[in-house]
């Protein structure tokens, strides 16, 4: 099984911008997300983990909020990427790690829902003083 081009970009579309698909899919109306999570994972969290399964941790790590909008998301050729460089808190103290996968999902803290993940490459290794960032070219494609 496979979806349409079409429908691959209408559905990144959807989930990163909010954008309807015409007859199908409304966004939310009484109250939908307006920023979605991006979260370091130091393992796959896989397809039945959370945004907490293998999140790295670290003093001055946080989950980065993106717009779930056009102004935090491109969508385009049925991929996705961030307008700007997701850019987490420098590591001031922890046991930080190597970041070798990322997720998108739907809340700031918690084991909640995760949209899409998957791997860094080329991983990030996270000590004291290392400010982690995902580039514009990190994305994701539907297909």
């Amino acid at each position: 099984m496979s979806k349409s081009d079409t429908f691959e970009n209408d559905l990144l579309k959807l989930v990163f911008n909010g954008t309807a698909i015409s007859n199908l899919a409304d966004n939310a109306a009484s109250s939908p997300l307006t920023n979605l999570y991006v979260s370091l994972h130091t393992a796959d969290p896989g397809e039945t983990g959370t945004e907490a399964t293998n999140e790295i941790s670290y003093t001055g790590y946080a989950r980065v909020p993106v717009a779930r909008s056009s102004s935090g998301w491109t969508v385009s050729g049925n991929s996705v990427s961030p307008v700007a460089a997701v850019t987490f808190g420098p590591m001031t103290a922890g046991a930080g790690g190597t970041a070798t996968f990322w997720a998108v999902g739907v809340a700031v803290s918690g084991a909640t829902k995760i949209l899409y993940s998957g791997a860094i490459s080329p991983s990030i290794v996270v000590g004291v003083n290392v400010t982690p960032l995902l580039s514009t070219g990190t994305n994701i494609t539907e297909d």
